[in-house]
């Protein structure tokens, strides 16, 4: 069981921190906290972190709720959240000019004194790819995960969730010493390789879809006409 539990939240981590992408928002923190002093960044940075892992987990817990009330599939989640994924990964492995934020956005973030919930939680650190990652988790929860209790699982995954912020708040934490150690090219090396296992993932996600598709006796009948 303890194997598990440990497999479980290196999986969630696995699939969240790529996504998640904390060098990103190392690339926009300067640019958005200039006008903020260094304690209040820190406030900033740390407000945010609360914020995506309370934004993750919501969905977590809700997650068989969204699915039941949109009569959602757990292979369509599976698919659409492949799809999705996929497509945040091309965009790190092939970004366009001037990065995820446009000019307004960056202009209207700058102006405000809170930036924490928006937009460094949402969406840099807990967009549409890092929801659709943990609502497909919450399905595993029920169909996937052998031998743990739901809330066992439940707690692994959140556990997972709960290490990824963390590891955002350190890297977003020393982000003037990181972004001056690796300097741009470094930070968009980086993210072209999140980008790729980005890519990587989302295809397994769309593999794994199509496989429970294929595999549903409700699904079986419609094909086999």
């Amino acid at each position: 069981m303890l194997l598990e539990i440990f497999s479980t939240i290196l999986a969630t981590l696995a699939a969240l921190l790529p996504i998640a992408n904390p060098l990103f928002a190392v690339t926009i923190l300067p640019g958005l906290t200039a006008h903020l002093s260094e304690e209040e960044r820190r406030k900033q940075v740390q407000r945010a972190c609360y914020y995506m892992a309370g934004i993750l987990i919501t969905f977590l817990l809700a997650g068989a709720l969204i699915m039941d009330f949109f009569s959602i599939s757990i292979p369509g989640l599976r698919i659409a959240g492949g799809l999705v994924v996929a497509y945040i990964g091309f965009t790190m492995l092939f970004p366009h000019e001037g990065g995820s934020l446009t000019d307004a956005a960056q202009a209207e973030a700058v102006s405000r004194r809170d930036i924490s919930f928006t937009p460094l939680a949402m969406p840099s650190l807990s967009g549409p790819g890092s929801i659709a990652v943990v609502i497909s988790l919450s399905s595993g929860v029920h169909s996937q995960i052998g031998g743990l209790p739901v809330w066992l699982g439940y707690a692994a995954v959140s556990t997972g969730i709960l290490i990824t912020a963390w590891l955002s708040w350190m890297t977003l934490r020393a982000s003037t010493r990181l972004y001056r150690f690796l300097g741009e090219n470094g930070i968009n090396a980086i993210s072209r390789i999140m980008g790729f296992l980005l890519i990587c993932i989302g295809v397994q996600f769309l593999i794994n879809g199509a496989s429970d598709l294929l595999h549903d006796p409700a699904f079986m009948p419609q094909r086999s006409n």
